[in-house]
């Protein structure tokens, strides 16, 4: 055997015993130890920063990281599996354990996350009859499939063959949801089959504890503010176990047209400190947000009759930005944690830095309408389709962003939703706008005109729900009925504008562009250059004269902006530019003032503590 490998073979011996769980305080290699930790997504941060972040959260002071697994990217259509660059989970988790970072992995399937669906992919809605989270057994033989391909890439990196990861979380939060008892079972028994052998886990809230755990794997807890008496129930229901606070929520997501969030330091950092004094572990959820790039964003529906849309930056308040810059949370946290250690921390890594650059002026347009033989073959259907069934993407239906609905009418009259519009759509008659349907306005008056014309509807995915129990009617587009008139609407042409790379691409290289100086027709997308002389750095887009819409920079989504606030900035960054030109392409619905802005830092709107 070589040097290398009995130096493996000796590192691998040693590790016999993993994180265990046995008494009041972990232990781990057969000695005590506490969880430090906090969450970073590695789908949620550029790749080429990863390396940057997990040192900025070891030289915090943590000695553990915590991702969940978004199983809608890794398996967008059913059987297609994508764990590549941005996706390459072994990557990220072998880089932790090179930085000497321990790890929780949070598989899922259901991640919540305030991320599309909760993580799960959107064709398991093809099913009418789809049981989410349940031991339904179209939705478990999903499961079993994914898990094949996840688990065992994760397998080889648990600490007991010489990985990084120390625990391994079964399901997320399933006290509040709890619809199936064999359902946790199932889930734990998926991933001991499949080899995993660390310590298991669950997390949930308060009201969550009751009906959330699985016999055989250690309850935590997740809050933001500390409850004694939370603290006793945990200790009552496992008493002489490790406490640990698995989502200590360090700032809180945002939704359009509200306010920004902020947890504010001190706060947070007495919680913190407190918590630490117990004896507990945590965990910082999140420790830097990062970003819900393209169409990822989840939506909000607890106790509300209609879903409230998450926001694209995941900035959370959290003590690395958005763009992983430092705050004052970060040096507060630094310095409780520092406290914790013999050794003196590592020093920070130095401040990356961004800038804004000149405004970009919009040099061509072309209309949506013009853009439609960009699309795949429109389907002909005498009833409307909602965009899971429709016979795209090798009929796994179409996920994300714009479905187009065309049929002729031939007078006035009223349009009416009957509330299966999801989630906005805004309508045309021979490509004239007359209005917006959505859960606040379910009539439209359509005005008169010569003979048979077309009505169109443009209908948004806005996000689909990520938590609470109304996962299994996430279906998007018109899900239903529209009446005209008081009679429903046949005879429809559907095409999907999911603005996947290659539709952008396509677009880009035709010919059919107009210039500026001719008007532009609504909805369209817009593209103009970006000139980087230099190496190029972080920026932020800002877009005062717009309303709504999504950006495309050098063929990648950077999301969804809207006017409604709060946010105002989109996160560019850098490794996604290069020198020279880079191509900027905006899709906005209804108006422009022809100029792309930046700003040299995220802004996020008018705050409000977090309640």
């Amino acid at each position: 055997m070589s040097n290398t490998g009995n130096r493996l073979a000796a590192r691998r011996m040693s590790r016999v015993d993993g994180l265990r769980a046995n008494s009041s305080q972990f232990t781990l290699g057969g000695e005590p130890f506490r969880i430090l930790g906090g969450s970073i997504h590695y789908f949620r941060v550029p790749r080429a920063y990863w390396e940057d972040r997990l040192l900025k959260m070891k030289a915090c002071g943590l000695n553990t990281l915590t991702t969940y697994v978004p199983w809608n990217l890794h398996e967008p259509e059913r059987g297609v599996f994508d764990f590549e660059d941005q996706l390459d989970l072994e990557a990220y988790l072998r880089l932790a354990g090179r930085l000497g970072l321990w790890v929780i992995l949070r598989p899922g399937p259901y991640i919540c996350g305030e991320w599309d669906l909760g993580g799960l992919p959107s064709w398991l809605l093809r099913d009418p009859d789809m049981k989410l989270r349940t031991t339904y057994p179209s939705f478990t033989d999903a499961v079993d499939s994914f898990f094949n391909q996840v688990i065992k890439r994760v397998v080889p990196l648990q600490y007991s063959e010489g990985g990084p990861i120390i625990a391994v979380q079964v399901e997320n939060e399933y006290g509040s949801y709890a619809k199936d008892g064999e359902y946790m079972p199932f889930i734990k028994e998926a991933l001991l089959s499949r080899g995993v052998t660390e310590l298991l886990l669950t997390s949930d809230n308060k009201e969550g504890l009751q009906r959330g755990g699985v016999k055989g794997a250690l309850e935590t807890i997740n809050f933001q503010r500390l409850n004694p008496n939370d603290i006793k129930y945990l200790d009552g229901i496992q008493p002489q176990k490790p406490k640990m606070v698995m989502e200590f929520w360090s700032g809180w997501f945002d939704l359009w047209g509200e306010l920004h969030h902020v947890f504010p330091a001190e706060d947070m950092v007495a919680v913190v400190t407190e918590i630490l004094r117990l004896d507990m572990s945590i965990n910082l959820y999140m420790f830097h947000g990062g970003t819900n790039f393209g169409f990822m964003s989840g939506a909000f529906a607890v106790g509300m009759p209609a879903a409230k849309l998450m926001v694209t930056s995941y900035d959370y308040d959290a003590p690395l930005s958005e763009a992983g810059d430092y705050t004052t949370k970060y040096r507060l946290l630094r310095d409780v944690f520092s406290r914790y250690h013999a050794q003196p921390l590592p020093d920070p890594p130095s401040h990356r830095e961004t800038t804004a650059y000149q405004p970009v002026v919009i040099q061509q347009h072309l209309s949506l309408w013009d853009s439609l033989h960009f699309t795949d073959k429109p389907l002909k259907s005498e009833r409307p389709v909602n965009m899971e069934n429709l016979p795209v993407n090798n009929n796994n239906g179409q996920s994300y962003g714009y479905t187009l609905y065309e049929t002729p009418i031939t007078s006035e009259g009223t349009l009416n939703s009957k509330n299966n519009v999801r989630d906005r759509a805004l309508v045309f008659v021979g490509k004239h706008f007359v209005g917006v349907l959505d859960f606040d306005t379910q009539e439209l008056a359509v005005p008169d005109g010569k003979g048979k014309r077309t009505l169109s509807l443009l209908v948004e995915n806005c996000g689909r729900v990520n938590y609470g129990n109304t996962l299994d009617e996430q279906r998007k587009g018109l899900v239903g009925d529209i009446e005209f008139n008081k009679r429903p609407l046949r005879d429809f042409i559907i095409r999907s504008l999911e603005m996947k790379p290659a539709f952008v691409d396509s677009l880009c290289r035709s010919g059919h562009w107009a210039s500026m100086r001719q008007q532009p027709t609504f909805p369209a997308f817009f593209q103009g250059k970006l000139h980087v002389s230099g190496s190029p750095k972080d920026t932020f887009i800002k877009l005062p004269g717009w309303s709504k819409g999504v950006v495309f920079v050098n063929g990648k989504n950077l999301g969804r902006y809207w006017s409604i606030g709060p946010q105002q900035t989109l996160y560019v960054p850098g490794p996604w530019l290069h020198r020279g030109d880079n191509q900027v392409v905006v899709f906005e619905e209804q108006e422009t003032d022809g100029r792309i802005q930046f700003s040299g830092g995220g802004e996020y709107g008018m705050t409000v503590d977090v309640q």
